[in-house]
């Protein structure tokens, strides 16, 4: 089964200079590359629709700020509310 496919001159060349590193041909580097991909998205549980932002990495730093940001009158445990909001209790 073959394929057209119209790849940027810019990918191209990428993929060119990859297989003459490995000693390889071009088609051999572009099933790699999209074996690879097709396992990785196999492996992400959650659809990237679900993710706010599917790039951003947690930042500790503003975590530690967050911490406390929110005041009650009265001590309550947290788990606890979340197990309630969500239905689970």
């Amino acid at each position: 089964m073959s394929a057209n496919m119209k790849i940027e001159p810019k990918l191209l060349k990428t993929i060119s200079k990859m297989a003459k590193d490995k000693n390889t041909t071009e088609n051999k580097i572009i099933n790699q590359i999209l074996k690879e991909k097709i396992e990785i998205s196999k492996e992400n549980k959650i659809p990237e629709h679900l993710l706010m932002n599917p790039n951003r990495k947690p930042d500790p730093e503003l975590s530690k700020e967050l911490i406390g940001i929110i005041e009650a009158k009265e001590p309550f445990n947290v788990a606890k509310a979340i197990r309630e909001i969500r239905g689970i209790e």
